[in-house]
């Protein structure tokens, strides 16, 4: 082979490598030829000039539009420990795999992939948590029971019947003497977390009371095959102490945003009317199996979901994953 013919073989390989090194769309359409070798289809698309193709140039364009950073949690001087929320970018290799195999490139069919925050909750020192990231257009309802089951199966029947998961904090007296009926709860889909043992103010027991509190009912709960990472303190009653021994227990201290304040009595219409309006995406509301909470609870959820949130469990609101779109396709 004469030196010509080497110097040309020579700079064919060293720009075929450089293409496949690139960064970008050039570097990602290089990648996706080399993922699908041997299929003689797809490796006719290649191009001297993949960022030309048009679809990878439309792919880029809604990416930019669409791309969505990842919110740290945070210590919030009011609302103290707020979730973090990831963040979401369009999926460029799969979504120009997925669309160039397509015989219809009207509707261009996107594929996500979420962005991990750096900073998650469990890296925060010890704090209790009100409300979710109000980014995330979740809600949760969390049902503290401490006392009767009367109105338990009505709850459940409107919680079934909307498709929606609450998470009851379960009072470890109650637990010990009701556990038919709180296995009955668990086989439903519902969340079961700690709510202490026998209801005391917190603050003002001593650290090895509160500890007792706390884990005589992971006991109970552990029993029922639970793996708890939530605790509620009794009447939203607690200091700084009370936060720090849930946390030692890896129990993460949890407060509410609304309350219905249904232990007063008061009218199923006004429960309603207080909670569909003030909610907010990242709001926990806080009930019991009260006669008030019972009857309002299939408009309140009728009137959160009516303003596009989706219902959840405390342990879903406060994960930093997103909820879905619900858009994955388009048409240009």
């Amino acid at each position: 082979m004469d030196g010509k013919k080497i110097g040309v073989t020579f700079a064919t390989a060293f720009l075929a490598y450089a293409i496949l090194s690139m960064p970008g769309p050039v570097g990602q359409y290089a990648e996706l030829v080399k993922s699908r070798k041997g299929d003689a289809v797809n490796a006719s698309l290649f191009t001297a000039d993949p960022a030309a193709d048009p679809l990878m140039v439309r792919i880029q364009a809604e990416a930019a539009k669409r791309a969505e950073k990842p919110v740290n949690a945070r210590v919030d001087p009011v609302w103290k420990a707020i979730p973090a929320y990831n963040g979401v970018q369009v999926d460029i290799h799969q979504t120009y795999r997925i669309n160039k195999e397509k015989s219809n490139h009207e509707e261009l069919q996107l594929v996500y992939r979420e962005i991990p925050a750096a900073v998650q909750l469990e890296h925060l020192p010890p704090n209790p948590v009100y409300k979710g990231n109000p980014r995330k257009p979740m809600v949760s309802l969390m049902i503290n029971v401490a006392w009767g089951d009367e109105y338990i199966p009505s709850m459940l029947k409107s919680l079934e019947d909307a498709n929606v998961k609450a998470t009851f904090f379960l009072d470890g007296s109650w637990l010990k003497s009701h556990e038919e009926t709180a296995r009955t709860i668990m086989a439903a889909g519902h969340e079961l977390s700690n709510h202490a043992y026998s209801h005391k103010d917190m603050s003002k027991i001593s650290n090895a009371l509160a500890n007792l509190e706390i884990s005589k009912t992971e006991v109970l709960l552990k029993k029922l095959g639970i793996q708890n990472k939530l605790f509620a303190p009794p009447s939203g009653d607690f200091d700084e102490e009370t936060v720090r021994i849930a946390y030692s227990m890896k129990l993460q201290t949890i407060l509410w945003t609304l309350d219905t304040v249904d232990w007063q009595k008061p009218s199923p219409e006004s429960v309603i009317h207080k909670i569909t309006t003030r909610v907010e995406a990242g709001s926990m509301i806080l009930m019991h199996p009260t006669e008030a909470s019972s009857k309002a609870l299939p408009a309140m959820i009728k009137g959160i979901k009516g303003k596009g949130y989706v219902l959840g469990t405390v342990s879903e609101l406060l994960s930093p994953q997103r909820v879905p779109k619900v858009e994955q396709s388009f048409a240009f």
